[in-house]
C-alpha cells in the first residue's frame, strides 16, 4: 500500500492542525458586532459572527467529534487521491453492457450551468419560468418524434422509477375500463432485473416467457400465456443479448389481440435512435434513460431521469403535474387530471438532466441523430468479430449495440461444475482488465449464460480505443491459456484487489474502525 492509499484517519497525528480558527475578532477587540454591520438587526448580526449562537441547546454535541488531526496538505492529497481512484467515462473506456456508458459532452454542462436555468426554484409561478417550461414542452415533442410516442411525462427520477410509472399507467388504463382481471405481466427470461421488480412493486404477478435458441422471445412459448388476465408484456428491443426481436410485429399483434399493452424498456434504445421507433413496432408505453441514451451524467445513485412516453389513447393517464401550451403561446403547469395515474414525484422531474439531454439532441440535429445507432452497432460488431476466436460466442448473429460472450475459448481444464474451474473465469478476465486501465464489461448477466461477458462500446469511442481494448482482451485470453494464475491474482496494481464481494455487499463497513 502506498502512503496516501491510507485512510485519512490513519494519517492522523495528535495535535496536528491545518488551520487556526482563533477567537471572534469582535471579542478580542472588545467591541459590539452590531457596530460593524450597520443597517441590520442586532440579533441576526450576533448569530452570523458568533459560531453556534443560534443552535438549540439540545442539538449541541456533548463532546468533540472524533475527527482526524491532519495538516491542510494531507487533506488536499487525501481527497485528490480519492478522486483519482474513481473510474468514469472521462478517465477511460467503460464498455459496460446494458448500461450505455457514453461520453457526456461538456456543452451539455455549460448549458445546464447558465444562470437563468441554474437558479430556478420549482415553486416559482409559471409566468416566471417560461423558458424552463418551454424546454419541457420542446423535449416532449423531440422524444415523441424519436420514439413514435404521442406524449411524455418527465416526472420519474430514474429508469426504474420510469418502469414503475409506466406500469402504473398500464394498470390505471385497465382499471378505469373496469377490466379488473388483468393482474399479470409477461417478462422475458432475458429481461433486465428491474422489470420483474417493478412489476412486483406495482402489484402485478410476473409470468416468464422463455427465449428460443436464437436468444429471442419464443413466440410459441408466448401464445399459451396470453389471456384475459394479462395486463401487458415488458420487453426491450434489442434485448439484453443485443439482438433485435425480429418477431416484434407478431408479438405486438398477439398481445393487443388478447387485450394487453406493450411496455418498452428503453435501456437499450441507443442503437435505435434515429433508425427505428418503438411506437412503430407496436409499443404503447416506454421509458427512456436520459443518463444512457441521451448523454447525461450516469452512476453514483444519480442524477437520473426516466421520462415515460405513451401512445395516443394513454395520454389521459400520464401522471401530473405536466406542462401544457396555451392558446396564447405561453406555457403552464396542470396539477390535476381525472384519469392520471397519480403523482410520482414532487415536481416536474430532474430539470438539470432534462436540460442536458435537450442540449444533446439539439447539438446532433435531425440528420446527425441518425448516426448514433449506426456507430453504436458498428462498434459492437467490430469488437465481437475481432474477439470471437478467443472468447465463446454462443449466438453468432449480427448484434446491435451490445453482445454477450460466454467465457473464454481456452480457459484451462475443468473439473466438476463450472464453478470449480481450474482455468480462468469471467470474473478473472474482468479483474485483469483493471490492470490495463479499462473498466470491466458487465459480467454474469444476462443469466442465460453462466460465464456471460456483456460488452457495449457506445458510439462515442474511436476505432483506436476499440483496437486498444481488443488487443488487451486478446492478451488476457492468451494469459488464461498459458498461465491462469496471472488472471486469478489480478488486479495487481489496485488499492483493493479481491475482497469478499458478498460480505462487502451484505455487511458494508461505512466508517473508520478505530482498532485502538
Amino acid at each position: 500500500m502506498k502512503y496516501y492509499d491510507k485512510l485519512i484517519f490513519e494519517l492522523s497525528k495528535e495535535g496536528r492542525t491545518g488551520c487556526s480558527l482563533g477567537s471572534s475578532p469582535f471579542a478580542a477587540a472588545g467591541t459590539n458586532p452590531a457596530d460593524h454591520f450597520p443597517g441590520q438587526g442586532a440579533e441576526r448580526r450576533e448569530a452570523e459572527v458568533v459560531p453556534g449562537a443560534a443552535i438549540p441547546e439540545n442539538l449541541l454535541r456533548g463532546e468533540a467529534p472524533a475527527l482526524p488531526e491532519v495538516s491542510e496538505i494531507d487533506v488536499v492529497r487525501h481527497y485528490t487521491n480519492l478522486s483519482q481512484m474513481n473510474f468514469g467515462v472521462d478517465t477511460g473506456f467503460y464498455p459496460l453492457g446494458s448500461c450505455t456508458m457514453k461520453y457526456n459532452p461538456k456543452i451539455n454542462e455549460e448549458i445546464a450551468a447558465i444562470g437563468g436555468f441554474q437558479g430556478l426554484h420549482p415553486l416559482q409561478p409559471a409566468c416566471s419560468v417560461q423558458g424552463a417550461l418551454e424546454v419541457y414542452y420542446n423535449m416532449d415533442k423531440a422524444l415523441s418524434a424519436i420514439t413514435g410516442m404521442a406524449g411524455f411525462t418527465f416526472n420519474p427520477c430514474a429508469g426504474a422509477h420510469g418502469e414503475l410509472t409506466g406500469l402504473m399507467i398500464m394498470r390505471q388504463y385497465h382499471l378505469l375500463r373496469g377490466d379488473l382481471a388483468r393482474t399479470k405481466v409477461i417478462v422475458p427470461d432475458s429481461a433486465h432485473g428491474t422489470n420483474p421488480a417493478s412489476a412486483a412493486v406495482c402489484g402485478l404477478e410476473v409470468v416468464v416467457v422463455k427465449s428460443n435458441a436464437d436468444g429471442l422471445v419464443d413466440v410459441a412459448d408466448l401464445k399459451p400465456l396470453l389471456g384475459p388476465d394479462i395486463a401487458g408484456i415488458m420487453m426491450t428491443n434489442p434485448n439484453t443479448l443485443g439482438l433485435f426481436e425480429k418477431e416484434i410485429g407478431e408479438i405486438a399483434a398477439l398481445v393487443h389481440e388478447c387485450g394487453g399493452l406493450l411496455y418498452y424498456d428503453g435501456a437499450n434504445m441507443n442503437p435505435l435512435i434515429g433508425m427505428v421507433r418503438p411506437g412503430d413496432m407496436g409499443f404503447d408505453i416506454l421509458h427512456l434513460n436520459l443518463h444512457k441514451s441521451f448523454s447525461t451524467p450516469h452512476g453514483g445513485g444519480g442524477p437520473g431521469s426516466g421520462p415515460v412516453g405513451v401512445c395516443e389513447k394513454l395520454l389521459p393517464y400520464l401522471p401530473v403535474p405536466k406542462v401544457v401550451k396555451k392558446e396564447d403561446g405561453t406555457f403552464d403547469v396542470v396539477g390535476s387530471s381525472e384519469k392520471a395515474a397519480g403523482q410520482v414525484s414532487g415536481f416536474l422531474g430532474n430539470f438539470g438532466v432534462i436540460l442536458r439531454a435537450y442540449a444533446y439532441i439539439l447539438m446532433l440535429g435531425k440528420q446527425n441523430v441518425k448516426l448514433v445507432g449506426k456507430y453504436a452497432t458498428l462498434g459492437a460488431n467490430y469488437i465481437k468479430e475481432s474477439l470471437k476466436d478467443c472468447y465463446k460466442l454462443p449466438i453468432p448473429s449480427i448484434c446491435k449495440h451490445e453482445f454477450v460472450f460466454d467465457g473464454l475459448v481456452n480457459d484451462g481444464s475443468r473439473k466438476g461444475t463450472d464453478d470449480e474451474r481450474e482455468g480462468a473465469t469471467t470474473l478473472d478476465v474482468a479483474k485483469r482488465l483493471l490492470d490495463f486501465g479499462f473498466h470491466a464489461p458487465t459480467i454474469y448477466f444476462p443469466l442465460l449464460f453462466h460465464q456471460a461477458i456483456m460488452i457495449e462500446p457506445t458510439e462515442t469511442e474511436s476505432v483506436e480505443t476499440l483496437d486498444a481494448f481488443i488487443e488487451v482482451m486478446r492478451k488476457i485470453a492468451a494469459e488464461a491459456a498459458e498461465d491462469p494464475a496471472i488472471l486469478k491474482s489480478a488486479p495487481h496494481n489496485a488499492p483493493i484487489t479481491r475482497p469478499d464481494e458478498t460480505t462487502a455487499a451484505r455487511q458494508p463497513v461505512l466508517k473508520f474502525q478505530d482498532e485502538a
